[in-house]
């Protein structure tokens, strides 16, 4: 008995060593990274919450409230979504990811509907981290599994491969996601599912250590319809299979917050349809906060 004790009190010691290590944050295997110089840290893509994947390694916890009305006859009525992801660094440079899960009510004019949202999970290797120069670059690999709800437009499946770069200038910092994703099965879900690229861009300013403004620009382009081939696109809040000539292009404005430090950055963001077929994305607000360990 004493040396079961003993073992599972220096386990617990070990443990809690370890996520006191270097500022650099909790490893699972490794030493945890030096923490880089408060002008040198970025702020986490504060729009696109499932597909725009920053290149850093770290272990975090991201709460997020998606309010998003879409425009048109075609699709119209509000979308809010609640979501948790978690980030946790098993080495310093391999990362698993939950990007996607949720709970999801969706109003149109005839109906109310309410329920889960499919579940992503991956890996992310960061395979250059270079602080010097403030230069990250990573790739990932993902699968959605389909165990969401059907009346709330989720149940498909889809792999993901992306990579992500991120470049700071001092104060000034820079980062760009690219997705491919490859549905299983397009025939997936109540309106299908469909091959799309999609592409994310970032810039953030450190004004101080408690603020920093922000902007983004996302991109979502079918490569290959499913069977509905409906004119418009769900985007990264639906799965609707969407049309090859329909893509969608919006723009985000937000900040971040950080009046605790930098482990809590507190997130707002408005963003809008940048495209011509207002039908398509509408706008919507994403609240989030960020907690680092």
């Amino acid at each position: 008995m004493k040396t079961k004790t003993c073992i599972l009190t220096s386990s617990l010691i070990a443990l809690a060593a370890s996520m006191a290590q270097a500022q650099g944050g909790y490893t699972v295997f490794g030493e945890s990274g030096t923490a880089p110089a408060p002008e040198q840290r970025f702020v986490r893509p504060v729009s696109a919450p499932y597909f725009h994947e920053d290149a850093f390694i770290t272990s975090d916890v991201r709460a997020w409230y998606v309010k998003h009305h879409f425009y048109g006859d075609t699709i119209g009525g509000d979308l809010d979504v609640y979501a948790l992801q978690v980030r946790l660094a098993l080495t310093p440079s391999l990362q698993f990811v939950a990007y996607r899960d949720g709970y999801s009510k969706y109003n149109d004019t005839l109906n109310n509907h309410s329920g889960w949202n499919d579940v992503g999970v991956g890996l992310k290797w960061a395979f250059l981290q270079d602080w010097e120069q403030n230069l990250h670059l990573a790739a990932g690999v993902g699968y959605e599994l389909s165990i969401g709800d059907r009346d709330v437009l989720q149940s498909t499946r889809s792999l993901r491969f992306w990579g992500s770069a991120n470049k700071g200038f001092d104060r000034l910092h820079l980062g760009a996601t690219v997705n491919y994703l490859k549905a299983n099965d397009r025939s997936d879900g109540m309106l299908g599912n469909a091959d799309m690229i999609t592409a994310h861009l970032h810039a953030d300013y450190r004004v101080s250590d408690w603020f920093s403004p922000v902007v983004e620009i996302n991109g979502y382009f079918v490569t290959k319809e499913g069977p509905v081939g409906a004119p418009f696109s769900g985007v990264d809040a639906v799965s609707i299979s969407g049309g090859k000539n329909e893509d969608t292009i919006t723009g985000a404005v937000g900040a971040e917050f950080r009046p605790f430090g930098d482990y809590l950055g507190l997130r707002a963001a408005y963003e809008t349809q940048l495209s011509n077929n207002r039908s398509l994305f509408g706008h919507r607000w994403t609240l989030s906060a960020v907690y680092e360990f």
